[in-house]
């Protein structure tokens, strides 16, 4: 094996490794990126596919029966993932999000989540796990899920108002089967639950106080998350978006709410609490109040391409070194490179006037690598 690691690019998501000169990257260790980031985070989608068509993440016009998910072989194995946690946790990363795709489409997802389970990170506590569905095969799967060790559960829901949940999800799925997954969630003890509410103007937007009426009291976070202009098929445009601050303002004026501390640097939600102590709410603003400067996280996808930035255009191919024989301290020098090297602020230099990102090539899409 030569010490250059020069790997095949993915046709999906162009990219691949750069030359990485072994000798001179750490193969462990805490790593800083190019503005004094640290590594904490890491998601993995485990699936391309969803049961769901929501329509600011996979359309159904384009997500239709003709497309062409992921072949099972291209998929990142189990034990693959595992030891590229590994070699994570070894350069900082403490929390690690399973995502798709809805990711309890995986079969024997519980078996992967039993592995990570038990990893532990330098300071000797256990990983962090997370994992974050659509909820509609909670009841069903949460005591696998519990049993194999998972610690938390977030849940998407955009609407409680059910004509235009099942506008939303664009399959026809009823409200009552996301809260029954929620309450089986609560029920095994993954309380409290996030929820997760992607607000689009003039689609949900006259359903954010009857989320936060229905989930206030309930011990659960509802979280309120701007619409993105994340990947090319959801047709993104900036008078769609509802920002976080004026979502604030409509909830305050019914329930008075105020800002609490962050529970650890990098967190991506703003933390409100309810003043009459009814629970907390949160408010991820990527759009209008960018969290770029103290952004901890990576993106590994379904089929093991790396991405720095959830508004990426290409993934570094992690599984050509795991599957072409390269040792994990190879594979962590290369993890180590591509973090030292990271520069991502798309949040921050977004614009609808900025023509070098309208130019840019496609981005890659939340379904490929998770929210």
């Amino acid at each position: 094996m030569s010490e250059r690691i020069i790997p095949i690019a993915d046709a999906r998501y162009f990219g691949g490794l750069p030359e990485v000169p072994l000798s001179a990257i750490p193969a462990t260790g805490l790593i800083t990126d190019t503005r004094g980031r640290a590594l904490h985070d890491l998601r993995i989608s485990v699936t391309d596919r969803c049961n769901f068509r929501c329509t600011y993440c996979m359309p159904s016009h384009l997500f239709d029966k003709d497309y062409a998910f992921l072949p099972q072989d291209a998929l990142l194995r189990f034990e693959e993932i595992e030891r590229l946690v590994h070699i994570f946790v070894a350069h900082g990363v403490e929390k690690v999000r399973l995502t798709g795709g809805e990711p309890l489409l995986r079969k024997n997802l519980e078996q992967l989540i039993a592995r990570l389970a038990q990893i532990k990170t330098p300071s000797g506590r256990l990983l962090d796990l997370t994992l974050t569905t659509n909820a509609s095969l909670l009841p069903r799967k949460v005591q696998a899920l519990k049993d194999a060790g998972l610690k938390r559960i977030t849940v998407s829901l955009d609407a409680i108002d059910d004509a235009i949940f099942r506008q939303m999800n664009d399959v026809d799925f009823p409200v009552s089967d996301v809260l029954k997954g929620i309450e089986a969630a609560d029920k095994h003890g993954f309380g409290p639950i996030k929820i997760n509410m992607v607000v689009k103007r003039g689609v949900n937007d006259h359903q954010v106080l009857p989320m936060a009426k229905h989930f206030r009291g309930s011990g659960h976070i509802l979280r309120f998350i701007e619409f993105m202009d994340v990947g090319s098929s959801n047709g993104w445009q900036m008078q769609d978006v509802l920002a976080s601050e004026d979502i604030a303002a409509l909830i305050h004026q019914q329930y008075p709410i105020e800002v609490i501390d962050p529970s650890y640097t990098g967190e991506v939600a703003e933390r409100w609490r309810y003043c009459d102590g009814q629970g907390e709410i949160g408010f991820i603003s990527s759009v209008t109040q960018t969290f770029c400067h103290d952004c901890t996280r990576m993106r590994l996808s379904t089929e093991g391409k790396l991405f720095t930035c959830l508004f990426a255009t290409e993934g570094q191919d992690l599984r050509a070194l795991v599957r072409q024989g390269y040792s994990d301290e190879q594979i962590s020098s290369a993890v180590a490179l591509i973090w030292q090297r990271r520069g991502d602020r798309y949040s921050e230099i977004r614009s609808e006037q900025t023509p070098e990102l309208k130019a840019a090539r496609a981005k890659v899409e939340m379904s490929y690598i998770g929210g």
